[in-house]
Order: structure tokens, then C-alpha cells, then sequence
């Protein structure tokens, strides 16, 4: 039987280095600045077998870095422009969108998933909802997860 995950935001500073490092690899190997898990683990100065074990296991968290993730999701009329509108609100906010998800209509309505990054809003998140739910066709708008 399968354990649940729990996680926990932890300071870099009290972990022991291998952590970091693993997290260096995958940062070089994302960049394309090496190419093989070999030759990056050789780079960083930890084995392959440390780096495999915690691979899967280990992420930055960078949300001081940026600004944070929403994700919105909304109810809409299925009509030609009206995702077209709701991304023109949320592009005039200076949000940045992340993902956008629309499943097929139903009886005449379709869900929306946005996710955004309000680094550079001008507005905050409930006006921007505001705004979208003035959109033509916009039957029900809500914050999914911040």
C-alpha cells in the first residue's frame, strides 16, 4: 500500500548538500548545457545513483522569485470569442497566463481552467474576476487554487 506525499517548505540552509545538488543537475540538464545525467552528476560533484534516488523527490520552490500562481476557472456559453474576451481581461490585467484549459461544451457550456502569474497585475485578483465576469457569456467565474 502506497503512503501518502506530505510536504514540507524547508530552508536549503539545514538540508544536507546533496538536495541542492540534485536540484543543480536537473537545472543544468533542463538548460540543455550538458546532455547526458553522467556528465552533469560529474559537473556538480555527486554519484549518479544519489542523483536517481532523489530526482523525483526534490524541487525548488520559487514563488519569491515570481509572482503567484492562481488558477481560475470558469462556467461559459459556447459562442465564438468568448475565450478570446476572457484572455483579452486578463491580458489588459498584466496578468501571465500560464495554462489554459477548455473542455468540450455540454448542453450549450463549457468549463475554463486558466492559470495565471500575478507578478505584473495592476489589479487585484477579485477586480480581474470583476472584469471577466462582465464578459458576454461568462456564467459563473471562481479562484480554483492559489
Amino acid at each position: 500500500m502506497k503512503q501518502e506525499s506530505i510536504f514540507f517548505l524547508v530552508d536549503s540552509f539545514i538540508l544536507p548538500d546533496i538536495f541542492s545538488k540534485v536540484i543543480e543537475v536537473k537545472k543544468i540538464l533542463s538548460l540543455g548545457k550538458i546532455k547526458t545525467v553522467n556528465d552533469a552528476v560529474k559537473v556538480v560533484g555527486i554519484s549518479r545513483s544519489a542523483y536517481y534516488k532523489y530526482k523525483d523527490y526534490v524541487f525548488p520552490f520559487n514563488e519569491t522569485s515570481r509572482g503567484k500562481v492562481i488558477t481560475l476557472f470558469f462556467v461559459v456559453e459556447d459562442f465564438s470569442g468568448i475565450l478570446s474576451s476572457i484572455i483579452n481581461k486578463i491580458a489588459s490585467a498584466n496578468a501571465n497566463i500560464l495554462t489554459i484549459n477548455q473542455n468540450i461544451p455540454i448542453n450549450g457550456l463549457a468549463d475554463v481552467t486558466i492559470s495565471i502569474e500575478t507578478l505584473d497585475m495592476k489589479i487585484d485578483i477579485q477586480n480581474l474576476l470583476t472584469e471577466i465576469n462582465k464578459v458576454e457569456g461568462v456564467r459563473r467565474s471562481e479562484i480554483l487554487a492559489r
